[in-house]
């Protein structure tokens, strides 16, 4: 009897990437092989020109093929930073296009999401989308619905918010292949507690507090809640109050109580966050920027955005485009910088 086809994973790997999302999709795949003793799963990594690719932590992976050399994947995962950009655009948004319609699942691992949705390929679909970049993928994709959820699946879409939520991603597609004692068994094989599913939403910190929004109380959580949901158009602390059915003063000794801020420093530091995204994560203008976080002008948003994180906005871009173009020791640039690739294969 003929033995099974392998299912074939291809990563697509954008400079930048977040490294510790490739390793947690193929460790499992890897590790289920070795239970299931054959080769069930098979992977390659993919970047635009065949060439090696340097992750977020400077660490660079060879790739095992070229963009428009990669056929025969059943799915193939875009990992990337959310600025990432390919060097050829329409020839690479093409062949993701040809993939899909050639039957290859595609999907995203945290800012991978952005130029997936960025060739058109999320019109339409439901993505996970990490909640550090939620406002700047909003900002950018107002038209795709994106969700909280850890791991996001629609139809031959597959998005993952983090390497944890790739790693539980991986261990669906191997439970859908193998069984569920195999992805339980490939699970106890890392210590990972617990296998989630669809439907589970991120965990998400609470500004400034040993918390994260699921350990606060149901009250605090909704009213947090109700703040996210306004961070363009205002919302006052006492319509929050009002729609929570306590009075604001209330209000104000719960949340302080639960998050160690009183609501209008929250909300304020929320808008922030927000703003930040945009900052770091868009070539949108500054005085747009303050539009969209519910500022008056750009030296309000300025002032703000100082008080919160000790720098203003322009100071913050120009910092973190340094930062990403420059090795951590010498000064020198990321293509300068010449520590050698190794590569990751079977």
């Amino acid at each position: 009897m003929p033995r099974e086809k392998p299912i074939r994973f291809g990563f697509l790997l954008l400079p930048g990437f977040p490294m510790s999302c490739l390793t947690s999709a193929i460790e499992p795949l890897r590790v289920a092989n070795e239970i299931a003793e054959r080769k069930v799963f098979d992977w390659c990594l993919v970047s635009e020109d065949g060439g090696a690719v340097r992750s977020s932590a400077r660490v660079g992976f060879d790739a095992d093929h070229a963009l428009p050399d990669t056929v025969g994947l059943d799915y193939l995962f875009v990992l990337s930073a959310p600025d990432s950009a390919f060097a050829s655009r329409s020839a690479s948004q093409g062949r993701l296009r040809h993939l899909a319609r050639h039957g290859s699942v595609l999907g995203a691992i945290s800012g991978g999401v952005f130029p997936l949705a960025r060739a058109g390929l999320l019109n339409d679909h439901r993505v996970s989308v990490h909640w550090c970049y939620r406002a700047a993928f909003v900002a950018e994709f107002p038209a795709i619905e994106s969700s909280d959820e850890v791991i996001v699946v629609d139809r031959a879409r597959q998005t993952a918010s983090g390497s944890a939520a790739a790693f539980d991603l991986m261990l669906h597609l191997i439970g859908d292949r193998l069984g569920p004692d195999v992805s339980t068994e490939v699970a106890c094989w890392f210590q990972h507690p617990i296998i989630r599913s669809t439907g589970v939403q991120q965990r998400v910190p609470t500004l400034y507090a040993d918390s994260t929004i699921d350990c606060v109380p149901e009250p605090v959580r909704r009213a947090i809640a109700l703040l996210n949901d306004h961070i363009e158009d205002t919302i006052s602390i006492a319509e929050v109050a009002e729609r929570m059915n306590m009075s604001q003063r209330q209000l104000e000794r719960r949340f302080k109580s639960a998050t160690g801020q009183s609501p209008s420093v929250y909300y304020r530091t929320l808008r922030m966050k927000a703003a930040r995204q945009l900052v770091r994560f868009s070539t949108r203008p500054i005085t747009d920027i303050a539009v969209e976080v519910g500022c008056t002008n750009a030296s309000q948003l300025s002032k703000n955005y100082r008080s919160v994180f000790g720098l203003s906005p322009f100071e913050d871009r120009r910092n973190n485009v340094a930062f990403r173009d420059t090795g951590p020791t010498n000064g020198q640039t990321a293509s300068a910088f010449t520590r050698p690739a190794f590569s990751l294969r079977q």
